[in-house]
């Protein structure tokens, strides 16, 4: 299914979810029935298989145990695909006598909508709050209800704007939402599962269900689409009744505002002090509460509300914008933010303290390796750019990488933008037709909405095939942002299919089959010689063979294949000798291009069959 055809779908089915409501969701039902149907017939299919081979043992014998082995195994690995398991979620649970305020007014907010009592309630770490029903009995059900709230949720919304939020997820739970949500949820993942298994084992079975559930699973996905966003809405209208349509408009308002300060500025703040610090000093969440109280501006506060209002609903999310939610419940978006020590975390009582160390401790433990390992990157970046800086100043030319560096290091490390983009250009007029140059350049005009970054992008791509996934995304988002929805779906349909190339590519050249096609190697003198010189340095290698498997994906990169023996006349292989010159030749044998490398002996002895006989093969 093509994005417009997605489009189209859910457009028209969100009319017919609004106009009639009921039959939309019995439609919805029917067709997950139809699809489980589809999946139980052909299980039925194969289990009568299994009968008929069990009956014709005596007869078939060694053939009907051989393929009952094979349809067994086959049937086995569908059952297991089928099977889906909705995990408990994590956090730090919180019981009543910790925070008696938080659980009296979950507790009011069920005996007002008279909604199913939450079973357990964790603290998270996100910023969200959500209700999960995990299934005691697997498929039987018997769900026990969770409610996720996020700490760093509970430190920037005041007590009345918490309770709107969790209003929306009571409702969610006292109209059934989650159980239908999480139902629908396992059908897509079943399926998905199961073309996942199907895909990987390339089984002769596959024709059975593929061809079905390849039109069917995302045909469901477009169809259950419109449900997820009437939910939505419904949620939010539950809140509203519950509180207020004013205290429910504050609180998405806030949660756009605040998500984009924490997304864009709080966090980067946090994670721009590892250019500085060896490691870090700070406790985020405890601080997260007072930055939100003392560091929005209003310049950015408007900034980031224009931002929410002027995003339309789409179909990347289930969740409608913030612009369609509040025409919904009829109210204007509305800020307030709480002021220092009065946020919603006041509800966890004494639990609060012990909670929000306990988060700080564990994001430092999380942090601490890419903390250090930043840090060290930054200080070698700041190393290479003044070692650049001073051969220019000496007179020397930089080459055109070394320039390119210079420029990226400039805008990163030096944090100046403008000299950046005038090098980039400077190395663009000096070398037009070099890739790096004109992705680099590119890009940066691209960011800045400058429509001459994209002839650049472009030009890239055709110099350099490793710049194609890249550049469809860069271009891509720039179409999208201002607005040119069809040159930014035909951009995304292109990366998708260079994705879907590079995969079938990967895969191809991921491993050796005795029944590939292998052909010489194609390459000089001068190469070979150099190649054999350095596995003559390798201790224990006896043999080696070198050639090219013949592939259907990106043919004209090469892919080669080592075949290496370490086994001389009257010795025994050895799978630790064999597994030690391994290591050597990956850590210090350079190869002229993609290569596989597999030991010839043991139970691949028939590859150096295939190999021995091929001209120029062997090369040690």
């Amino acid at each position: 299914m093509t994005n417009e055809q997605f489009e189209a779908l859910v457009g028209r089915l969100e009319h017919q979810a609004q106009s009639k409501p009921g039959r939309y969701r019995l439609k919805v039902f029917l067709l997950a029935m139809l699809g489980n149907a589809y999946v139980g017939a052909m299980l039925l299919l194969i289990i009568a298989l299994m009968a008929v081979l069990l009956a014709s043992i005596m007869v078939l014998k060694a053939f009907a145990v051989k393929l009952i082995i094979l349809v067994g195994f086959f049937l086995w690995m569908i059952v297991k695909a089928l099977w889906v398991k909705i995990d408990p979620p994590v956090g730090t649970e919180i019981k009543p006598r910790e925070a008696p305020e938080l659980f009296a007014m979950i507790d009011g907010l069920r005996r007002q909508l008279s909604a199913p009592r939450f079973h357990h309630v964790l603290i998270t770490d996100d910023f969200n709050a959500g209700v999960v029903q995990s299934p005691r009995l697997g498929i039987f059900g018997w769900p026990r209800n969770y409610l996720l709230i996020g700490l760093p949720l509970m430190k920037t919304l005041t007590e009345e704007q918490f309770k709107a939020v969790l209003a929306h997820e009571f409702g969610h739970l006292a109209k059934g939402h989650g159980r239908v949500s999480n139902w629908i949820y396992r059908q897509r993942v079943r399926w998905g599962r199961l073309l996942a298994v199907l895909d990987a084992t390339e089984s002769k079975g596959s024709f059975l269900f593929k061809p079905f559930l390849t039109w069917f699973a995302p045909y469901f996905n477009a169809y259950s689409f419109p449900m997820a966003r009437a939910n939505e809405y419904e949620a939010d209208a539950t809140s509203a009744r519950i509180t207020s349509p004013q205290a429910a408009a504050a609180a998405l308002t806030s949660v756009n505002v605040v998500g984009s300060y924490l997304a864009e500025r709080y966090w980067p703040q946090i994670y721009k002090q590892a250019d500085e610090q060896p490691q870090p000093g700070f406790a985020p969440y405890f601080g997260l509460g007072q930055g939100v109280a003392t560091e929005l501006d209003d310049v950015s506060v408007q900034a980031w509300l224009d931002q929410a209002i002027a995003r339309p609903t789409d179909l990347a999310d289930t969740h409608p914008a913030l612009s369609d939610r509040l025409k919904a419940i009829g109210a204007p978006p509305r800020l307030a933010l709480p002021a220092v020590g009065q946020a919603a975390d006041r509800l966890l009582g004494d639990a609060l303290q012990a909670i929000t160390e306990s988060f700080d401790r564990r994001w430092t433990d999380h942090i601490l390796p890419s903390w250090e390992e930043r840090y060290r990157q930054v200080q070698d970046d700041r190393r290479q750019l003044a070692e650049l800086n001073a051969r220019l100043e000496d007179g020397s030319e930089l080459t055109v990488q070394e320039a390119y560096d210079r420029a990226r290091l400039t805008e990163t490390i030096g944090d100046d933008v403008d000299d950046a983009l005038v090098q980039f250009r400077a190395l663009h007029q000096r070398a037009p037709d070099n890739a790096l140059a004109c992705f680099g350049l590119g890009v940066r005009l691209l960011s800045r909405d400058d429509a001459s970054g994209c002839a650049l992008v472009e030009h890239a791509m055709r110099l350099d095939e490793n710049t194609i996934v890249n550049g469809c995304e860069q271009l891509r988002d720039y179409h999208w942002r201002n607005g040119r929805k069809d040159e930014a779906h035909v951009w995304h349909q292109r990366l998708v299919e260079r994705s879907q190339l590079l995969e079938a590519a990967i895969e191809e050249r991921s491993q050796v089959w005795l029944g590939d096609r292998f052909e010489r190697h194609g390459l000089s003198e001068d190469i070979v010689d150099e190649l054999r010189a350095a596995l003559m340095a390798i201790p224990g290698l006896r043999k080696a063979y070198f050639v090219r498997k013949r592939v259907e994906h990106l043919a004209h990169l090469p892919c080669y294949v080592l075949g290496y023996r370490v086994t001389g006349f009257f010795q025994l292989h050895s799978k630790r000798r064999a597994m030690e010159v391994l290591r050597q030749i990956q850590e210090s044998v350079p190869f002229p291009g993609e290569t596989l490398i597999i030991n010839v002996e043991g139970a691949n002895y028939r590859f150096r069959r295939k190999f021995r006989w091929m001209r120029g093969a062997r090369i040690l």
